[in-house]
């Protein structure tokens, strides 16, 4: 398979550590202080669009815990399962999450279970408005939180010439010994992710929610958009052959798995087919407020014509 590599004239230059510093042997990294930023923004940003949607604020930040709690397990245990061989000499790194390796889909994923279960649990109503709330919330979110990702570099993109390419220059970054300690760029696909978040955040906050008039049409949007997005990004991202830093000099997509597309690539595809389909039945289906009218009118019994006063004879 074709080597893809160059040596970069031009480049942008990343020399920052990845850990900021070590308390009782805990590291505290980029990566950790942006994803919990990004759980913060979130959660504020939803928390203001509930007040103004009129939706109880201790309702969405009970939710939101339950989402972040949930996405927090999902996108570790996605990636352990992507990425269990790299955790044979060391099991217990599995749960060192402030040191980077997630899955965006398995937070995704586990989230909306997380929060789907609190509001079953609670017999919430409104679903379809605080997961639009949550979507904006969670976009916004996920943009700050890659901040992280740039900054540790422990997101690959394929090797580029381009000028915009990345160089790690700190030999703690992950992508140190797999592209500048031989002289190579790799394309700044977390870039490319963050510029695609804000996109969606603004299209979802600025125009889709004026456009859109049933709930739940936001939430969809996000998943369809987030989804089209990260399929186009994923042809840029790469991983090394063998799964070695011994072959790090060679470098391709992600591991393929049908039709030249990635893991990554037919979630996303999958996302695309199933969120119109419950877009379009949501907007087919009788709106709640109707169906509880009519609920109402069939529940009251007739009502009982008005009595009439009987004038008496009087002498």
């Amino acid at each position: 398979m074709e080597a893809l590599s160059a040596v970069m004239p031009m480049a942008i230059n990343i020399g920052i550590d990845p850990e900021i510093f070590e308390i009782g042997g805990l590291e505290i990294t980029w990566h950790g202080l942006f994803t919990a930023l990004g759980v913060v923004v979130g959660v504020v940003m939803a928390g203001f669009l509930a007040r103004r949607a009129g939706i109880d604020e201790d309702t969405v930040y009970n939710m939101a815990l339950a989402l972040v709690v949930g996405g927090i397990i999902g996108a570790r245990a996605m990636y352990v399962l992507e990425h269990f061989g790299d955790f044979d000499d060391d099991p217990a790194e599995i749960f060192a999450i402030q040191t980077g390796g997630i899955s965006i889909y398995g937070a995704l994923i586990g989230g909306t279970l997380g929060a789907v279960a609190y509001a079953a649990w609670r017999r919430l109503p409104r679903w379809g408005m605080m997961a639009d709330v949550a979507a904006i919330g969670a976009i916004l979110g996920m943009a700050v939180g890659r901040v992280g990702c740039l900054i540790n570099g422990d997101i690959f993109g394929k090797t580029t010439d381009w000028p915009i390419g990345l160089v790690y220059t700190h030999s703690d970054s992950p992508s140190w010994p797999r592209y500048s300690a031989l002289d190579l760029a790799q394309h700044p696909v977390t870039v490319y992710e963050i510029l695609g978040d804000l996109v969606i955040f603004a299209l979802l906050l600025f125009v889709l929610r004026r456009f859109f008039k049933r709930d739940g049409m936001i939430f969809f949007s996000w998943a369809f958009l987030y989804a089209a997005m990260r399929f186009g990004v994923s042809f840029l991202r790469g991983t090394e052959i063998g799964g070695g830093p011994e072959m790090a000099g060679v470098w391709v997509g992600d591991d393929l798995v049908a039709g030249g597309l990635r893991v990554a690539q037919l979630i996303a595809l999958a996302i695309m087919v199933v969120t119109p389909l419950a877009a379009v039945y949501v907007l087919t289906r009788r709106g709640p407020a109707r169906a509880e009218r009519r609920r109402l009118a069939r529940a009251e019994p007739p009502a009982e014509p008005p009595a009439v006063e009987q004038e008496s004879d009087s002498d």
